[in-house]
């Protein structure tokens, strides 16, 4: 038997877990269309609507059964997938596709589940992307019902294992027993689906989108999963073993360490405060933000309430997906970006016709003020939400003065229909803009005077910045967060912003990124926004430095000739002040 073959997949879920595989069947469910006769349609149609009873039926099971209290406070994950099972979209599209085509309830249902999936795949955001994950797992709950396969429950594993799928549910994901399932790996799946969300809930290892680890495993064989690389080994020698063992304790005692800085401010030694607060998507991933440490929502991306469905969502059904978070994170602030849609991300019920060049057209703010009446329903619900706690408007890619006075205007409308029908809101509701291009960063001055923080977008600004699509293979390697020109282009947004009397906050990828975190307390900003899980790493460093100490250094990179120079002095610095907490190799020339 080979030793030592090493995967590489998603690290969707922090730790180190070495035990024996268990490997569970959880293929992807399949169904041969077959013709029907017209008088067996309506029959079909019952055994459809049956498969549907049976899978709320057992997701009510699941919700029943779930004991560990981490996990009780994302059973709305549960209720998603009751929704999705009630879906006009799935539902009727599938009944009328059985009616109209005269094809068996499973052949019916694969196709409407083609189109579902057909939306989520053209979508570049990998948060909003792998909602279609969900789409799956109802999906396949409702053809094993009409087919009649039964499932292995993962409550049922006895012996302490590593469990092996092709892809885990939610519903499967919180039935696990941590003292049983010590990690998982899957042939599919992502860092944002709602699994891998479970995962890190639970505390316990996962690695994901292995792509073919089902077939390379076998029952009992000793399995390596290390959530922190995306790395799993199978069959290890047993040097090793010994190896991940060492870092299996190291990582365990770190781990224990940060959660000591949970409770305490972001705080330089010369007693600069820093306030460190969690990008979300849904309410579930509130008890994670505040169990890390967050003070508020910096970025609550309202995007996904406009997914799965024919239509954009009533004015009630947002008010009450704003109040849940809003009052869940009270009385920290959460701060709700209004629709950005276009570019690459398509949403279902609203018609966006085809652009040769989507990233720099109708989108986000252009959109919304093209389509005010859509608009005025989400800053009414905000409004309405605002009453239960805390809430600030984000306004994303503004580019000038006037984008930001048709918006106040707007709110101003809307806050004047509301007073008149009687609705209490906060009338002094704090409003932001996204700093997301190098036309907002260059009046930056002119932008801060008409609102009350601002908020710098540093994905797409630095794309915009260098132009660069991240995504494209061919030239991702020039996306370069430590190049002069974008250290320069930041450095003049805080300025700007001080020089106004604004809040300056941050809520791109390079908040998250530990590397960054002395170049962004060296640049300025006041409000760092992240996933919640890197908030106590970032934290950590922040308490430990001077803030002239890493002005001064932003100064030297800034200096540099080029972004690998940069890269290269950054990783030398955090290196020598941080060995226990941050490693990683030197880059080369070139990278």
């Amino acid at each position: 038997m080979i030793q030592d073959v090493f995967l590489v997949g998603i690290g969707a879920s922090p730790g180190i877990a070495i035990g024996s595989a268990y490997v569970v069947d959880r293929r992807r469910m399949s169904a041969v269309e077959r013709t029907l006769e017209p008088h067996e349609l309506e029959d079909e149609v019952r055994l459809f609507r049956d498969a549907l009873g049976r899978s709320k039926e057992q997701l009510e099971d699941v919700k029943k059964r779930v004991a560990d209290p981490h996990i009780a406070d994302h059973l709305h994950i549960i209720d998603t997938h009751l929704l999705i099972l009630q879906d006009p979209m799935l539902v009727e599209e599938t009944v009328a596709t059985i009616r109209r085509e005269k094809i068996n309830a499973e052949g019916a249902l694969m196709r409407t589940l083609t189109r579902f999936r057909s939306v989520f795949d053209a979508i570049d955001d990998e948060y909003l992307r792998e909602r279609r994950s969900d789409i799956d797992s109802v999906g396949d709950r409702i053809l094993r019902n009409l087919i009649g396969v039964t499932q292995q429950s993962l409550a049922d594993i006895e012996r302490k294992s590593v469990v092996v799928a092709h892809d885990l549910s939610p519903a499967d994901t919180m039935q696990i027993d941590k003292s049983r399932i010590i990690g998982f790996v899957t042939d599919l799946g992502g860092r944002t689906s709602h699994t891998t969300i479970l995962a890190r809930s639970l505390g316990i290892p996962a690695v994901v989108g292995l792509e073919s680890i089902t077939s390379q495993v076998r029952e009992g064989m000793p399995v390596i999963i290390d959530g922190n690389t995306g790395t799993v080994v199978l069959n290890p020698s047993l040097d090793t073993f010994r190896d991940y063992l060492q870092k299996k304790q190291f990582y365990e005692y770190q781990t224990e360490e940060l959660t000591s800085f949970r409770g305490l401010e972001a705080v330089t030694l010369d007693g600069h405060h820093i306030v460190l607060r969690s990008n979300i998507e849904i309410a579930e991933e509130v008890p994670i933000a505040l169990r890390e440490g967050a003070q508020g929502v910096g970025l609550f991306r309202t995007e996904f309430l406009y997914m799965q469905r024919k239509s954009v969502p009533t004015e009630e059904e947002q008010v009450t997906a704003y109040r849940e978070i809003i009052e869940r994170m009270a009385p920290h602030p959460v701060t709700i970006r209004t629709l950005d849609v276009g570019g690459d991300k398509l949403v279902s019920g609203i018609d966006l016709s085809d652009e040769a060049n989507p990233a720099m057209g109708l989108r986000a703010i252009r959109f919304s003020l093209k389509e005010k009446n859509l608009f005025k329903v989400q800053l009414r619900s905000v409004l309405r939400a605002s009453v239960y706690g805390k809430a600030r408007l984000l306004f994303p890619m503004i580019t000038g003065v006037a984008e930001i006075k048709s918006c106040k205007a707007l709110l101003d409308e809307v806050k004047l229909e509301l007073a008149n029908e009687g609705h209490a809101f906060d009338a002094d509701i704090e409003i932001g803009i996204m700093i997301e291009t190098p036309a907002a960063a260059l009046v930056t001055e002119l932008l801060a005077r008409e609102v009350d923080f601002l908020s710098v977008g540093t994905n797409d600004l630095i794309q915009y910045c260098l132009a660069v699509d991240r995504g494209n293979e061919h030239v991702a390697y020039l996306y370069e967060p430590l190049h002069p020109a974008v250290l320069r282009v930041l450095r003049m947004i805080c300025q700007a912003a001080k020089q106004a009397g604004v809040m300056v906050g941050i809520c791109g990828e390079m908040a998250a990124d530990p590397l960054y975190t002395l170049v962004l307390l060296g640049l300025g900003f006041d409000e760092w926004s992240m996933n919640a899980p890197y908030i106590s790493q970032v934290k950590r460093i922040v308490r430990q430095v001077y803030r002239p100490e890493a002005e001064q250094l932003v100064k030297e990179l800034s200096d540099l000739g080029s972004a690998p120079e940069a890269a290269r002095r950054l990783e030398q610095e955090m290196n020598k002040r941080f060995p226990s907490l941050f490693s990683r190799p030197i880059s080369s020339s070139g990278e």
